[in-house]
This record gives structure tokens, C-alpha cells and sequence, in this order.
């Protein structure tokens, strides 16, 4: 990334896509900005382009305003791009002569003269120039007549982008630092000078280093102490962070940030360091005299190094809950839990069987060979949405891993897929590779390597489209991130299957897992498929994939998930495409003898119909909760063309073809 501050002296930018904004905090709807902008980049043989301004323009334009707190300085907002792709970043000072210029002066002496851009990437709600009359609608006048397009940043996104800033500054100033770290993708930070105190900390016993921040307008978080990260020199130590007016010691009501730095003891006054703040340890309180306070640092500094070494823990350290829902499935259970027992030797997890009321003694069987497994028994049978729903109510682990009964699994194939979900907390759920049990070199149907959803919503795999399942010939052995992860093996944060609403239990089997990782695209969290970690499924034990009952599930559950989960603009044309192919599908069924098959498809199509306010009602719910958990803008990825005419009309059965541009 390179850095230019001021517009004097650019280097020549080609194709350039320019776009402008503070990026206060570079949260990660500023990072789906970013991105966009880069791979806009690369398909025109471009470069990316970040516009910003310093000092931050509302400290000019209203310099009587002391609301403004930022999330990060000039300095930090540069290091915090610089992980993320963009090639340019220019730094323009902002003045009052500089906000003085006409709209069209600052179109053409600021954005095109210097760039000569092939794209400009701005939100709806953009404003510039003198009295901020220029907009959107300006710009695309002027790109009626130059080289230039302008894109549209949604309405949706830049509100998501307000959203998201918002939440962090409101978690940071109740001290909430794990919370703005899953909001912003990254830790929070200060830099600032080492400065003189008055040497209480040293006379306890724990020497501090004193806080300058850079900025007088930096937000700091809510009073309390915290464990913290301290760099100094490009060297990183641990440490305990104090914020507040020292009620113990002092009568000043002065503010002070005093960071005492473990196994450090250099003269660091006068330099720069960078705390970055890892955990909440507790609130700020007054003590009964200087020994109860020394007492209550001994106890901090233990809370704190705990902590540190927690948040940089290993998958052993973790829990996990194995859940396999059964329906007169002894069988499977009798051929596939011994090799569950062996998922891991260093995750602390547990199995639990919910038992969907099975009568072919699944459970007496458990309880006589298997006396280590959990056993949760429902009085009826709710299908696979509704009894993992319920099966896992009040369940406490960190994560939970749904698997199916008839899958068998490698050894120790749960630790890959927790490390990543523990080092990465953008990702919400993660699935292995599946493969076939009953034809190993090859994927298995529900699932394969990952799964996507094409422009018109029908869902396909790496390695499966349709009923062509590929060999797996580790053409698809590379971590990547997917639409949808597979019920029949997926690992999942308890915390965002219980506040996204799990599963549809109206659903009851099949698409249940594609409309959950809608929610949880939506909400802002990725989902991967991690190919190191290998499972065998053997695919249509539950339910036949001939089944018209299964045939009736997977269409009328496809198409209740769009209705649930896309915009409304686009399910005005959507639907009546959808309608239109299903009963395509109905005719082709028919013509090949497949007649419960083509019943099968009209009555879903029916059912839809006559349930459309309830799934309407449903959709409403859904939205209430992805709005609750949202972290940021909604996440891809999704294939923008038809894989129903990529693989019919095109010929095109494997994953590798129909993704070739």
C-alpha cells in the first residue's frame, strides 16, 4: 500500500477505483467496502484507491462540536488499511479553504484531474463541497460526459456502516472490548507518549507507564482495568491497563490511563507505545487504603495473565458438543459413533444423542454400549430442525458440532476445524470435506466441499452439482468461504445458532442448514469449508434422495428461504421465474416416469402458496434476530449466474467449469 499525503506529486494510477470516506476504525463494513473496491480493481486491470482527510472533517467544519471520538487516529487508520489490500491511500488535508471549494471545482480539481478514474465508489447519502451541495447525482452528470463510472454504494450498506461504527463506540465506552473486537475484526487500540505520573504505581509495587494519547479526541474505553497487549520498540509484552480517577488515591477526578508492563523494566519516558486491549477484567473502585489496592493489583495482574494466555489458547482449551439426532437409527449408531469417540485428542467435547422418540431401540442400545454418551429423549418426532432445536436447548459449550448418524468420521478431524473458528471470530460455521462412504474416492451429495447458492437460489457444491458428484482428486483442497456449510456435518458457535433462532423447525428436514447460513451471512459472519479435515457420509440414509417426500422438502423449503431471506425487489421477479422452472421441473419428473416426484413438486408449490403470511410472519422474526447480532454487512460469496443453465444447456457438470471465466 502506498501513502500520499496531499494531492501534489501522484504517481500515474491506472484505471483507477476511487473511493472517499473517513473509514473511522476500519470495521469490517469498511473492510467489505474495501474489498470490492480491490476486486473491482482486478477485473480492469486497475488499481484501488482510498480518498480520506485529516483532520477529520467535522473538527473543521464544527469546531465547537466535542461529541466527535474516534475509533482510530490518522496513524492507526493507515496501519489498519494497510492489511487489507487497497493500493493507495491519500491523505488530504481538510481546511476551511479546502471545504470552501463548489461542488464542481472539487469534482474536477480533486477526484478526476489527479486520478483520471475509471470507477468512483461512493454511498447514496455523499455530500461535498461548499454548504454540501454537491451529491451523487452530481458526479453521474459529469460521468455522462467523461471515461468515468459511478457506482452506488446501497442504502443498506452504508447504513450497516453507521451501524456497525456505532455499536463499537457503545461497547467500548462500557468497556466491551470483546465485543468491539468481533464488530470490528480486529483489536481495539491507543498509541500515545509515555509521560511523567507521580510514581504511586512503583510505591505499590507495580510500576505504570503513564498514557498521552495522540489524539485528544481518540475514544477511550469505559473506567476499569484490562488486560492488555503493550508494544514498545516493535516488541510486544503483556500487561494490565488501569482507566479512571484513582478514587483511592487521589481527590483530582483527573482521568488517567497508567499501563503496568509485565517483566519490562526500561526508562521508556518520552516514547511511543501502542496498547491494544484484549479483555475486560473488572469495573473501577475505591479501596480501603494503598495496602487493599496493592492486595487488589496482586489479584488483577493473576486474572490478567490468565486471560492473555486464554486468548491466545490452543483448540484444547475449547468445548465442543457433538450432536447427532437419531430416528431409528441404531444401525448407523452401531456402525459410526466408535469413530466420533476418537474426534479429538485434545478438544474437551462431549456427545450428545437426541433421540427423535426412535422405537427400534436406539436408545436401550446406547444406554447399554455407550454409557459415556448424553442421551436427550423428545416424545415425538420433531424432524431434524425442530429436534436439534430443541435437543440443544440449554446446552453450554462454546461451540456444536451437527453431525449425522450416518456419517463416519476421521480421527481427531474436529481439531482443524475449532482452531480456525477460534483464531477467526468472523467465521460462524465451518464444515469439513465430505465424502462418500459407500464410494470413498468420491464427494458425497450433501455437501462435498462447501456449498453456494446461484443467482436464481438454487444451492450446489465444489465437487457436486446436481446429482454429478465429482472424484476428489484434492482439486478442491484449499480453505475457502462458501454460502452454506452442510447439516450433515458442520461445526457452529452455540452462541449464534441460539440468537440467530437455530433451525426452521417448520422446515423439518432439508435446506434447514442453507436458511440458517443465510442468517448468519446476513448477520455478517463468514462460512468455510476446511478440506485438511475429512468426514464420509452416507448420503441418503435418513431419507432416500429419490424420495418424492424428499423431493416435496427440498422445494418447498428452497423456495421458502429466499422468500425469507432475499430483498423484497428482488423476489418481485424472482418468484415468478422460481414458479416457472419448478413446474419445468414437475413436467420433466413426469415425462420420466417419476410421477410421485411431479406431485410432489406441484404440492410444494401449493403449500407455499397457502402459507405464504406464516412464512411472511417467519421472515419478519428471522430479520428482528439478524438485526440483534449483526457485526457487519452481509457477506458473500454467491455465483451470479445460473448453475441450471450452466450444467443443461452448457454442459458444464463440475464445480472447476462452471466457476471458469
Amino acid at each position: 500500500m502506498q501513502v500520499h499525503y496531499g494531492l501534489a506529486d501522484l504517481p500515474s494510477i491506472s484505471n483507477a477505483v476511487l473511493t472517499i470516506g473517513s473509514f473511522d476504525g476500519v470495521h469490517r463494513g469498511h473492510q467489505q467496502l474495501l474489498k470490492n473496491i480491490n476486486d473491482l480493481a482486478r477485473e480492469v486491470g486497475g488499481e484501488s484507491v482510498l480518498l480520506t482527510f485529516d483532520p477529520h472533517p467535522r473538527q473543521i467544519i464544527f469546531p465547537k462540536d466535542n461529541t466527535l471520538q474516534l475509533l482510530s487516529t490518522t496513524q492507526e487508520k493507515l496501519d489498519l488499511l494497510s492489511g487489507f489490500g487497497v493500493d493507495h491511500v491519500v491523505v488530504i488535508p481538510f481546511s476551511i479553504e479546502f471545504s470552501q471549494q463548489y461542488p464542481e471545482e472539487y469534482v474536477e480539481k480533486v477526484l478526476l484531474k489527479p486520478f483520471d478514474p475509471r470507477y468512483i465508489v461512493i454511498g447514496y447519502d455523499h455530500k461535498f463541497g461548499l454548504n454540501r451541495q454537491g451529491d451523487i447525482n452530481l458526479l453521474k452528470r459529469y460521468a455522462a460526459t467523461q471515461r468515468f463510472e459511478v457506482i452506488e454504494v446501497q442504502k443498506q450498506e452504508i447504513e450497516d456502516i453507521a451501524i456497525s461504527s456505532s455499536k463499537i463506540r457503545t461497547a467500548l465506552k462500557e468497556g466491551d472490548v470483546t465485543t468491539s473486537k468481533l464488530l470490528a475484526g480486529h483489536t481495539y487500540r491507543i498509541s500515545g507518549t509515555v509521560v511523567k505520573g507521580d510514581q504511586i504505581g512503583k510505591q505499590l509495587g507495580y510500576p505504570t507507564a503513564n498514557l498521552q494519547p495522540d489524539h485528544r479526541l481518540k475514544l477511550i474505553p469505559g473506567h476499569g482495568v484490562y488486560a492488555v497487549r503493550v508494544e514498545v520498540a516493535d516488541k510486544q509484552y503483556d500487561g494490565m491497563l488501569y482507566i479512571g480517577e484513582r478514587p483511592t488515591v487521589s481527590q483530582e477526578k483527573k482521568l488517567v490511563i497508567e499501563v503496568n508492563i509485565f517483566d519490562f523494566g526500561q526508562d521508556i519516558y518520552g516514547d511511543h507505545i501502542t496498547v491494544f486491549f484484549e479483555e475486560y477484567v473488572r469495573s473501577d473502585q475505591a479501596f480501603e487504603g494503598r495496602q487493599a489496592l496493592a492486595d487488589q493489583l496482586s489479584r488483577d495482574k493473576e486474572a490478567v495473565t490468565q486471560l492473555l494466555a486464554k486468548d491466545s489458547y490452543q483448540a484444547s482449551k475449547t468445548t465442543c458438543t457433538i450432536a447427532i439426532l437419531n430416528y431409528n437409527g441404531q444401525n448407523y449408531l452401531e456402525s459410526y459413533l466408535p469413530s466420533i469417540l476418537d474426534s479429538s485428542d485434545t478438544i474437551d467435547f462431549d456427545i450428545l444423542v437426541i433421540d427423535n422418540a426412535s422405537t427400534d431401540g436406539s436408545v436401550a442400545y446406547l444406554k447399554e454400549w455407550h454409557p459415556e454418551v448424553r442421551i436427550r429423549e423428545l416424545q415425538q418426532n420433531y424432524g431434524f430442525a425442530g429436534g436439534y432445536n430443541k435437543g440443544l436447548q440449554g446446552e453450554q459449550s462454546e461451540y456444536l458440532a451437527i453431525i449425522n448418524s450416518d456419517v463416519l468420521v476421521t480421527q481427531n478431524w474436529l481439531d482443524d476445524l475449532i482452531a480456525v473458528l477460534v483464531a477467526d471470530p468472523s467465521i460462524g460455521a465451518i464444515q469439513p470435506k465430505i465424502r462418500s462412504v459407500e464410494d470413498k474416492p468420491y464427494f458425497e451429495y450433501a455437501g462435498a466441499a462447501g456449498g453456494y447458492v446461484d443467482s436464481l437460489g438454487y444451492p450446489f457444491c465444489r465437487g457436486r452439482i446436481f446429482n454429478t458428484c465429482e472424484e476428489d482428486q484434492q482439486q478442491y483442497d484449499d480453505m475457502v468461504d462458501v454460502s452454506w456449510v452442510s447439516g450433515a456435518c458442520m461445526v457452529i458457535r452455540r452462541k449464534l445458532y441460539e440468537g440467530l433462532g437455530g433451525f426452521d423447525a417448520a422446515y423439518f428436514a432439508h435446506h434447514e442448514e442453507i436458511d440458517l447460513c443465510y442468517r448468519l451471512r446476513r448477520a455478517g459472519y463468514r462460512l468455510s469449508c476446511l478440506p485438511s479435515s475429512t468426514v464420509y457420509h452416507v448420503g441418503g440414509g435418513t431419507l432416500d434422495y429419490e424420495s418424492p417426500r424428499k423431493t416435496l422438502l427440498n422445494f418447498r423449503n428452497n423456495t421458502a428461504t429466499l422468500i425469507k431471506n432475499e430483498s423484497k425487489l428482488k423476489l418481485l421477479w424472482l418468484l415468478p421465474v422460481r414458479g416457472g422452472l419448478d413446474k419445468v421441473a414437475a413436467l420433466k419428473f413426469l415425462l420420466e416416469g417419476a410421477g410421485g416426484s411431479a406431485r410432489a413438486v406441484i404440492k410444494a408449490l401449493w403449500q407455499n402458496y397457502t402459507s405464504l403470511p406464516s412464512i411472511w410472519s417467519r421472515r419478519k422474526h428471522y430479520n428482528r434476530l439478524v438485526q440483534k447480532h449483526r457485526i457487519g454487512p452481509p457477506v458473500g460469496p454467491t455465483y451470479k449466474g445460473s448453475v441450471m443453465w450452466a450444467y443443461f444447456i452448457r454442459g458444464k457438470k463440475t464445480y472447476q467449469q462452471i466457476s471458469d471465466k
